[in-house]
């Protein structure tokens, strides 16, 4: 009878222990309880996939991921001899226009005696996929003196001050929602004075980012013109001799004229003191004969 007791109870205890530990199993991956329920042909049918999808995830973290496209700026300079600086100046225009470009400087400086050369200094800035092109076409204008092309990559720093930005414009959401909520006047007007503060931060950032990818998207090229030969003749005429002395003269005259002019002003202008100077001195000189003259008196009334 204990045998027969004991019995049943070992069954519903195998069953219970059974149920749990499907209960358990249930959890585990679907290719584990996949080959637990089936046959082993079944199961080797299973871990096929399994071990593919396995190989191809392994794969895919050992392939390093595609670098980002770098963020250049590139900025160039060039000096030509050129026959003509203005008939250059003209041409480089020319090309700026083709290349869809923009003329952000220019100066012309002309010759200060008769054996300078005439000169002009251009800074101009094109497409940065352009900026070849556009070097190779004011080659062509003159001879190349020198020639340079400088590369930054910003793209760390694009990176970072999106980031940054992005940041700041979450940080302002949140205190917009902060100042809806806010009870007293002591609490908004804090929260306006930071939310002021994060939007003025905002600005600043959105400007360097703007800037930045305005100097990635064109490209700046300093250009120098010089002639090549310098704008003195051999000889001046006579003709033009006589007319420089006489421009000088003149002009020595005029300046002479308007400097005793200026003297006369000044003079105008300072005569009380300089009366004041006159009288005092007048006084001063007066004073003096009186005192000798009373000197001289008691000496000649003692000799009589």
């Amino acid at each position: 009878m204990n045998a027969f007791t004991q019995k049943p109870t070992l069954v519903l205890g195998t069953l219970l222990g059974g149920i749990i530990f499907s209960g358990c199993s249930s959890v585990t991956t679907p290719s584990n309880q996949a080959l637990q329920e089936t046959t082993p042909e079944a199961a080797a049918k299973i871990s096929a996939p399994q071990a593919s999808a396995d190989f191809v995830s392994q794969v895919a973290q050992a392939t390093p991921a595609p670098r980002p496209r770098p963020q250049l700026i590139k900025k160039a300079a060039m000096t030509l001899i050129v026959d003509s600086v203005e008939q250059s100046i003209d041409a480089v225009s020319q090309i700026i226009d083709k290349q869809q470009g923009d003329l952000i400087r220019l100066e012309e400086r002309q010759p200060q005696n008769e054996y300078a050369r005439h000169s002009a200094f251009i800074q101009l800035r094109v497409p940065q996929k352009l900026l070849e092109p556009t070097l190779e076409e004011l080659g062509k204008l003159g001879t190349v003196q020198n020639r340079n092309i400088t590369t930054e990559d910003v793209g760390d720093r694009l990176v970072d001050i999106q980031a940054r930005l992005t940041n700041l414009r979450k940080t302002e959401t949140s205190l917009q929602k902060i100042m809806e909520r806010a009870g007293s006047v002591k609490d908004i007007l804090s929260v306006a004075k930071e939310l002021s503060r994060v939007r003025q931060s905002i600005e600043q950032i959105d400007a360097q980012l703007k800037s930045l990818q305005n100097q990635v998207t064109y490209s700046t090229i300093t250009l120098n013109l010089e002639a090549a030969i310098s704008s003195s003749s051999p000889q001046r005429s006579l003709d033009s001799q006589i007319k420089q002395a006489w421009n000088n003269s003149t002009h020595s005259l005029s300046e002479f004229t308007v400097s005793l002019l200026k003297m006369g002003i000044w003079l105008i202008v300072y005569s009380p003191y300089l009366l004041i100077l006159v009288a005092a001195g007048y006084g001063l000189y007066r004073w003096q004969r009186n005192s000798s003259r009373i000197s001289q008196r008691p000496e000649s009334a003692s000799s009589e």
